[in-house]
């Protein structure tokens, strides 16, 4: 069955309204023109009246001023006619198909967002990729890659400002090319210097050990020529001495201290090389630490990538109501475009689309308000709607020729004839 339209509206005595009849396009735009406050919005209003129920009847229906209740009239392409009239603005349905009539068959085929436009429009950015997620039925699977997505952009961020922290730090350290790469013993130092000092320590008791003897020999001497009494055995003791004498003069003639000059200052300057040590170690670690958080970062950086892949390749295949719709970061876009960056008419077009499909049977949509257009815009928008089989009934604040009626001071009359040659009525 194909999707229904409104074939003609009739309206008297409601809002601003005094009378009017509308026999809108099959396809494409019928633009309502007219000044501020002639009745334009009032027209939509019965409408929305006429099919959508007393929860959408105006606060104030009547026409100020009228003694005559609201009458409204539709005829609808399916075979329906609905009527509204009387003191209290009673509803008729009547099926030419024998189908059971009241509000629950026209809520069957009517989109309560094709009344209602702004609704979309007025609704946040995750709430209208909500919409069209359940439309095309990849809520939850989308849903739950954003989660995932959301999750791994969360760590990468908090792996990045580590990565950046240490980078920073251990580019900020100094470094010390001539320092050891472990730091010095001290105690090692002192032990060596000890060992030096106690070998030159032996040495000088050798020393004193050579100059004693060389007395003594001297005294035996002495004693060998005062104590002729006593030649033998003196002689015999020098001798003995003399020997001693000449062994540990030998002795201590190749014998050569060491110097601990160099163990000196490298004890002096241990602290300041082990500084040095330790700050290259640091920054070594520094280093090091970074290139983990880098890798971690780069591997995170690419998870994030197959996760957006894959959402991008769940939306690719689906069936979606326009051409460009995604669903990014939580939120409807349109040619890679948020909503809040896209064209007044691309925002016509996206909610038109996504109405039109939350109920196919719904053939038409009402907009308000499309003054913000300029008349290539308009006509391009309105050729749109004709190639996709809509219905548009829409308002503008304009008496030009784009306008297919005109309502003044609620009443409806067919637009002035325009000066330029060429045109035709319909045609933008």
């Amino acid at each position: 069955m194909s999707s229904v339209k409104i074939t003609q509206f009739e309206a008297e005595n409601v809002k601003r309204i005094k009378a009017l009849t509308l026999t809108p396009a099959e396809n494409g735009l019928t633009v309502i023109g007219g000044r501020n406050n002639q009745g334009k919005t009032s027209s939509l209003d019965a409408i929305v009246w006429a099919l959508g129920g007393e929860r959408y009847r105006p606060s104030q229906a009547v026409r100020e001023g009228s003694v005559i209740p609201p009458r409204m009239r539709m005829e609808l392409s399916n075979g329906v006619v609905v009527e509204r009239s009387g003191k209290n603005s009673d509803l008729k349905v009547t099926d030419t198909r024998g189908r059971r009539a009241g509000q629950t068959l026209l809520n069957s085929f009517v989109e309560e967002l094709a009344l209602n436009m702004p609704k979309f429009m007025q609704s946040t950015s995750k709430e209208k990729a909500d919409t069209l997620l359940r439309l095309i039925g990849l809520e939850d699977q989308v849903r739950t890659l954003e989660r995932e997505e959301k999750e791994l952009y969360d760590r990468r961020r908090a792996v990045g400002q580590l990565y950046e922290q240490k980078a920073k730090y251990a580019e900020e350290l100094p470094s010390w090319p001539d320092a050891p790469s472990e730091p010095v013993s001290a105690l090692e130092l002192i032990h060596r210097q000890q060992d030096i000092l106690a070998r030159n320590g032996e040495n000088q008791r050798k020393r004193d050990r050579a100059k004693k003897l060389d007395e003594q020999c001297a005294i035996a001497k002495e004693q060998v020529e005062d104590l002729e009494m006593r030649l033998r055995e003196a002689k015999e003791k020098y001798l003995a001495l003399r020997a001693d004498c000449e062994t540990a003069q030998r002795d201590a003639l190749d014998l050569q201290d060491e110097s601990t000059v160099e163990l000196e200052q490298s004890l002096r300057d241990v602290e300041a090389v082990n500084a040095k040590v330790r700050t290259n170690q640091d920054k070594a670690r520094a280093a090091a630490e970074a290139k983990q958080y880098s890798d971690q970062y780069a591997a995170l950086t690419e998870s994030l990538e197959e996760v957006r892949q894959r959402k991008l390749d769940l939306l690719t295949g689906a069936d979606l109501p326009l051409p460009g719709l995604s669903v990014e970061d939580g939120e409807l876009t349109y040619q890679g475009r948020p909503w809040d960056c896209m064209s007044g008419s691309d925002q016509l077009k996206v909610s038109t689309a996504i109405v039109r499909a939350l109920k196919p049977d719904c053939g038409f949509v009402l907009l308000d308000k499309l003054e913000q257009m300029d008349l290539e815009t308009l006509r391009e928008f309105s050729a749109w709607m004709e190639a996709e089989g809509l219905q548009g009934i829409a308002t503008r604040v304009s008496t030009g020729e784009e306008c297919s009626i005109i309502i003044e001071d609620g009443f409806a009359k067919e637009p002035e004839a325009p000066v330029q040659t060429g045109w035709q009525k319909g045609v933008f």
